[in-house]
C-alpha cells in the first residue's frame, strides 16, 4: 500500500481511539488502555505458570503490562499517538505487513482471570483488533491468584482452570460458579470427528460456540449483561446438544431464547399473591378462547412425573384435575399423562400434546421447567403452566404455593410437642421452596420453644417418600423425638410417616401435615379462560411483565390439617390465631430480626422478606443443625441437576 493509503487507515484507527477515550472519560473512567499493574497487586499472585504457545481470542486481550505503555492506546486498543510520530509509522508498517503477508510473529501475554495483558506486541494486537481478527498465537504466562472462596470471580476462575485442563478452551466465561462444570458435562457428551479436528474442544468451539455466538450477537444478545457462555449453556439445557449450530436450524430458537433472557434480566418479577378473580370488565376474547366454540371443549392435559397411586405430590394434583372435571363437566376435556421422565425426554410428551391441539398443559413438577420452557417457546398458541417457584419467564407461566406459611405452623406444633428439644426435618432437595420451608419450620419451632434444635437431613430426591422414611431412621438414631417428613401421603398410606409425627413410641403419633388444594387454583384459571375475560394472563395486572402465581394460605391453596385428638385446646387456639393472622396478611413468618446459623443478621428488626428474598434463600436460620448441600456435588442423574439454574442470570 502507498503512504497516502496507510495514513488514511491510521487516521481511521486514531479517530476510533479518540472516540473511545472521550466515551470513557465522559463516564468518569480512565480513557487509556488498562494495564496489568493497575488491576492486580503482586501480593495477590500465588504462582506463575507457562502455558506455552496458545491461540487466544483477540477480544479477551484487554490491556498491556505496564501503565507507561498503556498511554499510547485508547481503551479499545486503538492508537492515540499523532500521525507524524515514530509510533504511527511503526503501526502503519505493521498494518501494511499484515495486508501483504499477515502478521506471523506471536505476541507475549500474561493471562489473569481469563483476560490477557500484552507484554510484547501491543502494536500487533492493535492492528489485529482494527482489522477484526478473532484469534492469534501468543506465548502465555498464567498468573494464578491466591484462592479466595468468598470472592465469586476468584471461584469462577478456579473452576475455569479445571475446565481448561480438560478442554483447552479459553474463549468462554460465565457469571456464576458451577457453570464450567455443567458445560464440561455437555462437552464430554459431544461427538468428536477426529478426521477434521485434533481435539474435541476445538470442534466444540468451531461447530457449536462460534456459530451460536455469531447468531446470538447478530440477533441482539450483546445488549444483555450475561456472557455468551451463559446464553449458550441455557440454550443447551433447553434445546439439547446438536451436532452443530446453524442459522437454518437454530436461528429461531436463539431468537426465542434472547426474548426469554431479556425478561429474566429485568429481574422485576410480576408475582400474583392473592386469590385469582375474573376482571370486572369483560375484555376481548383471548386467542385461546377464540378457538373455542359451543361444540369445542377446552382440552387440558396434566403431566405427572409419577402415578397418583404411588406419589402424594401427583395425587394432590390429580385431585385438582378431578375437581375441575366435576365443576366444568361438559365444558372441558382433561387427560393425565403419568410417569413422564424428569429430563429432556419430557419434551417429546409435551410436543405430542401440543400437536394434538391441547389448549392448556399443566406440568406439575419443578423438574419439568426446562422441557416446559422449550415447548412453550415452540408452541406459543398453547398455554403452558409449570408448577415451580423460580424465575419469571415470558413464554411459561409458573405457579406454586407459599408452603413456608403452613410449614411455620407445623414448626410451632413440633416445638410444643418435643420432649427432647431435638426435632428431625427431612428435606428433599436444596431448591428455594425447600430451603425457605426448612427455615420457616425452624422459626416456628423457636417461636414456641427457643431451646429446641432442628436436625436437618437431605434425601436429594423430590417426591420420594420411601427414601424419606429411610432418612427418618437415621434421625431417630440421632435422638430426635419429633420428625417432619414428606407432607403428602400416597392414597391408602396408613404408616403415619408423613407430616409432623412423634417417634420412639410403639404407635407413631401423627400431629399435623401441610396440605395442597390445587383444585382452587385450577378452577380459577379455567373459569377465567372459559369466561373470555383474559385476553392474556397478564390481563389481571396492568403490566406486560410475565406473571407468576405464588399463592398462600389466604387463597386456600395451602393449609394445615392437624389432629384434634393429639393436640390440646390451648395449642389449637394458638394455631388458629396464627393461621388467621397469616391469612389476613397481618403476620409473615419471615419478619426480622432473623439470624443465620453463623449468627449473622440476615433480616433486620421489623423488615419482612419479599418474594425475591424468599425464592433466592440460600442460607439456613439459627437453630438448624445441618448444612445446605453443595449443588455442584449433586448427581447429574438427579432430575434437578438437569434443570438447576436453568436461566439464572445474576451477574
Amino acid at each position: 500500500m502507498n503512504q497516502i493509503e496507510l495514513e488514511s487507515i491510521y487516521e481511521q484507527a486514531n479517530k476510533s481511539a479518540k472516540q473511545s477515550w472521550n466515551t470513557m472519560v465522559n463516564k468518569g473512567e480512565i480513557g487509556y488502555l488498562p494495564s496489568l499493574d493497575g488491576v492486580m497487586q503482586s501480593s495477590e499472585i500465588l504462582s506463575e505458570v507457562s502455558l506455552g504457545l496458545v491461540q487466544i481470542p483477540i477480544d479477551k486481550i484487554i490491556g498491556t503490562y505496564t501503565h507507561s505503555r498503556s498511554v499510547s492506546f485508547a481503551h479499545n486498543f486503538m492508537p492515540l499517538m499523532g500521525i507524524g510520530t515514530e509510533f504511527a509509522n511503526k503501526w502503519m508498517h505493521l498494518y501494511d505487513a499484515h495486508v501483504e503477508e499477515g502478521i506471523r510473529e506471536p505476541v507475549k501475554v500474561y493471562e489473569y482471570l481469563n483476560r490477557f495483558f500484552v507484554v510484547e506486541g501491543n502494536k500487533r494486537v492493535s492492528v489485529l483488533k482494527f482489522v477484526g481478527a478473532t484469534s492469534f498465537n501468543a506465548y502465555v504466562t498464567r498468573l494464578v491468584p491466591k484462592r479466595d472462596p468468598m470472592n465469586k470471580v476468584n471461584t469462577i476462575y478456579y473452576e475455569f482452570m479445571d475446565f481448561y485442563k480438560n478442554t483447552h478452551i479459553n474463549t468462554i466465561w460465565f457469571t456464576q460458579p458451577g457453570r464450567f462444570k455443567e458445560l464440561n458435562e455437555f462437552i464430554d457428551q459431544y461427538q468428536w470427528s477426529k478426521n477434521f479436528f485434533d481435539s474435541k474442544g476445538k470442534q466444540f468451539i468451531a461447530d457449536i460456540y462460534r456459530p451460536f455466538r455469531t447468531i446470538y450477537l447478530k440477533e441482539g444478545g450483546a445488549r444483555l449483561k450475561l456472557t455468551t457462555g451463559d446464553a449458550l449453556l441455557n440454550f443447551l439445557k433447553i434445546y439439547g446438544l446438536p451436532e452443530e449450530v446453524t442459522g437454518l436450524n437454530h436461528k429461531a430458537y436463539i431468537q426465542k431464547l434472547i426474548a426469554e433472557l431479556e425478561v429474566i434480566e429485568q429481574d422485576d418479577a410480576n408475582v400474583k399473591t392473592d386469590a385469582l378473580q375474573a376482571p370486572k370488565k369483560k375484555r376481548m376474547l383471548s386467542s385461546l378462547t377464540d378457538r373455542l366454540t359451543i361444540k369445542r371443549k377446552l382440552k387440558i392435559a396434566f403431566v405427572y412425573a409419577k402415578a397418583p397411586e404411588t406419589s402424594g405430590w401427583a395425587y394432590s394434583h390429580e385431585l385438582g384435575r378431578l375437581h375441575i372435571n366435576n365443576i366444568f363437566e361438559d365444558q372441558i376435556q382433561t387427560t393425565k399423562i403419568i410417569n413422564v421422565p424428569e429430563n429432556s425426554e419430557a419434551y417429546l410428551v409435551l410436543e405430542q400434546l401440543a400437536e394434538e391441539k391441547y389448549d392448556i398443559i399443566f406440568t406439575t413438577s419443578p423438574t419439568f421447567v426446562a422441557p416446559a420452557l422449550k415447548a412453550a417457546m415452540q408452541y406459543p398458541d398453547v398455554k403452558f403452566f409449570n408448577c415451580a417457584g423460580t424465575h419469571s419467564y415470558k413464554s411459561l407461566t409458573l405457579y406454586f404455593g407459599r408452603i413456608h406459611e403452613p410449614r411455620y405452623i407445623l414448626g410451632m406444633i413440633a416445638g410444643a410437642m418435643t420432649k427432647t428439644n431435638v426435632i428431625g426435618y427431612i428435606a428433599p432437595y436444596p431448591i428455594s421452596e425447600v430451603v425457605s420451608s426448612l427455615n420457616a419450620f425452624t422459626l416456628g419451632v423457636r417461636a414456641v420453644n427457643p431451646y429446641a434444635k432442628v436436625k436437618a437431613m437431605w434425601t436429594y430426591r423430590w417426591d420420594n417418600p420411601e427414601q424419606g422414611k429411610d432418612v427418618a431412621k437415621h434421625l431417630m438414631e440421632a435422638g430426635v423425638d419429633i420428625i417432619s417428613n414428606e407432607d403428602l401421603p400416597v392414597p391408602g398410606d396408613m404408616s403415619k410417616e408423613y407430616g409432623v409425627y412423634a417417634v420412639g413410641e410403639q404407635d407413631k403419633r401423627h400431629y399435623a401435615m401441610a396440605i395442597w388444594n390445587w383444585g382452587v387454583f385450577y378452577e380459577s384459571v379455567i373459569r377465567n379462560i372459559l369466561s373470555g375475560t383474559w385476553k392474556t394472563l397478564a390481563d389481571i395486572s396492568d403490566t406486560d411483565q410475565p406473571l407468576n402465581f405464588w399463592l398462600g394460605m389466604n387463597t386456600g391453596i395451602v393449609d394445615v390439617l392437624y389432629s384434634n385428638r393429639h393436640i390440646n385446646n390451648q395449642m389449637k387456639i394458638l394455631i388458629e390465631g396464627v393461621k388467621a393472622a397469616i391469612t389476613r396478611n397481618e403476620f409473615n413468618p419471615f419478619t426480622g430480626p432473623i439470624y443465620d446459623q453463623n449468627q449473622v443478621l440476615r433480616v433486620k428488626t421489623g423488615e419482612v422478606c419479599d418474594y425475591e428474598a424468599i425464592i433466592n434463600m440460600d442460607w439456613l436460620v439459627e437453630g438448624v443443625e445441618g448444612d445446605l448441600p453443595n449443588n455442584e456435588d449433586l448427581k447429574p442423574t438427579d432430575p434437578f441437576s438437569y434443570m438447576k439454574n436453568i436461566v439464572h442470570s445474576e451477574a
